[in-house]
């Protein structure tokens, strides 16, 4: 098992949930965490928890959706740690409706948070990872990005984007020796969840962030001659 100690990660949406999870274990095994969302307050307190771990950590408060804000923050972010190491690109937004019934303007903002995001961040990371010839990048998919349901339209839509753009960035970057993952994860009990009804009441039921980031921790500490190209993670409940 590699050790993570002394490696600078970048979360998006790391002020709660599953980013905020990830941290908090990323910040256990010894890595710098720099975080970004666009709650401030929620990004301040994360990071008062990463120092008391004994970790540096800081902040950038953007939209993921809005470039000129994404290159001002990362800026910053590289500023303050020097380089990065590891990229998770875990910021996303839901909404849930029928194909006529959610408006076009509900549809661009899923598909410009979820994928126009995530090419955003990654386009102003991945310099800083090949001109250190090694990296990972964590990209968060979803099961409504292998199949489309009824009401899930757009959010499978961005999500299978995600996937596409994932398989296809992992095939160009390991040549510099990048690893990049993309993960699917069923419900997980997020506030997001919660706010959308997927967790039906129990949370108990669906997976916990916690979960998903010791996933993500393990697949970090394979040598760096494995990669674990994509993973699935499902609750035991059905």
């Amino acid at each position: 098992m590699g050790n993570l100690k002394g490696q600078k990660a970048l979360i998006t949406g790391g002020g709660s949930g599953l980013g905020k999870a990830t941290a908090l274990a990323f910040a256990k095994e010894g890595i710098d965490v720099a975080l970004t969302g666009r709650n401030e307050k929620n990004l301040q307190e994360t990071v008062a928890e990463l120092k008391i771990l004994g970790v540096n950590a800081t902040y950038a408060a953007f939209d993921v959706g809005n470039h000129s804000e994404v290159k001002v923050g990362i800026e910053k972010i590289i500023s303050e740690f020097g380089s990065l190491d590891i990229l998770v690109n875990n910021a996303g937004i839901a909404a849930f409706g029928g194909f006529l019934e959610m408006s076009p303007e509900e549809w661009q903002g899923i598909m410009q948070t979820n994928v126009m995001g995530m090419y955003y961040v990654t386009r102003e990371v991945l310099p800083h990872l090949i001109a250190n010839n090694q990296g990972d990048i964590f990209n968060v998919s979803s099961t409504a990005g292998i199949n489309g349901n009824a009401g899930t339209s757009a959010y499978s839509a961005s999500k299978f984007a995600v996937m596409g753009l994932s398989e296809s960035l992992m095939k160009e970057v390991r040549k510099h020796n990048i690893r990049v993952y993309t993960l699917t994860p069923s419900t997980i009990a997020s506030q997001m969840s919660l706010d959308l009804g997927l967790t039906d009441g129990d949370v108990e039921k669906v997976l916990q962030p916690e979960d998903f980031a010791e996933l993500i921790v393990s697949a970090l500490q394979l040598p760096r001659r494995a990669m674990l190209k994509s993973a699935s993670l499902w609750s035991t409940n059905p």
